[in-house]
């Protein structure tokens, strides 16, 4: 996927690139400094000490020794000093370190948290500019990025957004057992591809439009050329309902961008997929996606609880209490809020598998 949380030691990630959280001086600092260091070997010391003292935000880019990268971007963080300038400070490591990738032809890139070691940027803050900055980014761009932290400790999300989200599945939960990890979005019971509620569709339909007066002949008795206007529309929305009752998850899913006036890359950039997953999924009718990839377009077209249930069914899968996983994005759909980005941060601190490809 596009963008990808990940738990790993960065100085094991392969990568195009990986940037480190550097020192502005040629020397060797603490925390992902040492650890890439001590990975690279003398020749990323040699080659950190060839470009000098570095600002604040700046990023340059060096061999990367024995990592397994073709590049390390070096940039510094800011210190945090109660607030004063330094977001725009950390974004704009992401930012020049983003826009160096991509000018040296990477295909992928590794940031760390930058600043949130002994620089002492507070965690919460630092993760929503990272996550907001990557992800303004990958909005005009195709890269691959990896955001690694290293432990537990060194990612959290903020206090007010955990507190509502374990609570609300404190109340919802219906498990007694949480699945493995990487199964947690996988439903308990899959349904048919074809939406078994269909036939329930249709009275809503019926009771919304007008009958035939009693004195006239039933509408299905006349010919189409005879039926009045209210009549014709009734059908035609009668039968647009029995069409899509059929559909597969591609076919209603290109219909609903259709309606809404979508272009194609909005949809996939909107859910964490990328390009090429999405050809598959419009060029082949009966392509079968993965759970996960089946929400976060559900979330990309902004759709309701019914709705994303109704489409999802139609790839065999469905939200569940059982699975903590799919209670925070039902928490986020029922919140109306449908940033990836965001939703994907929650299922990662609650260690939980993210959506998208």
């Amino acid at each position: 996927m596009p963008l990808e949380i990940i738990r790993a030691d960065i100085a094991t990630i392969c990568a195009d690139a990986i940037v480190n959280s550097a020192n502005p001086l040629p020397i060797v600092g603490r925390g992902v400094d040492s650890r890439l260091h001590a990975a690279a070997g003398p020749r990323l010391l040699a080659a950190r000490e060839r470009v000098g003292a570095l600002a604040v935000g700046e990023a340059v880019a060096t061999e990367a020794g024995a990592l397994p990268a073709r590049y390390v971007i070096h940039t510094v963080g800011p210190l945090w000093g109660g607030g004063s300038g330094e977001a725009e400070a950390l974004a704009a490591c992401y930012r020049n370190s983003l826009n160096l990738a991509l000018s040296l032809g990477c295909g992928s890139v590794a940031f760390p948290l930058i600043s949130t070691g002994t620089y002492g940027f507070p965690k919460d803050l630092a993760l929503r500019v990272a996550i907001h900055t990557i992800g303004d980014f990958l909005a005009e761009h195709d890269l691959d990025v990896m955001l690694v932290v290293y432990d537990p400790e060194s990612y959290q999300l903020s206090e007010e957004l955990f507190g509502s989200v374990q609570s609300f599945i404190d109340e919802h939960f219906e498990g007694t057992e949480q699945p493995p990890a990487d199964d947690l979005l996988a439903c308990a019971r899959p349904m048919s591809p074809t939406y078994e509620g269909s036939l329930s569709v249709i009275p809503a339909f019926e009771e919304a439009l007008p009958s035939p007066a009693p004195s006239r002949p039933s509408s299905d008795d006349r010919p189409p050329h005879t039926l009045s206007f209210l009549d014709r529309l009734r059908h035609r929305q009668l039968e647009d309902v029995v069409n899509q009752v059929d559909e597969t998850f591609s076919e209603a899913l290109l219909r609903m961008i259709d309606e809404r006036g979508l272009a194609d890359p909005e949809v996939y950039k909107r859910a964490n997929i990328d390009r090429k997953l999405f050809s598959k999924i419009r060029s082949n009718p009966a392509y079968q996606p993965s759970k996960a990839t089946a929400i976060a377009l559900a979330v990309a077209l902004q759709l309701s609880l019914d709705e994303t249930r109704d489409l999802i069914g139609r790839a065999g899968y469905a939200l569940t209490h059982a699975s903590k996983g799919d209670l925070i994005v039902e928490y986020f759909i029922s919140q109306g809020v449908f940033d990836i980005f965001l939703i994907n941060e929650t299922l990662f601190a609650f260690d939980q598998a993210l959506i998208g490809r």
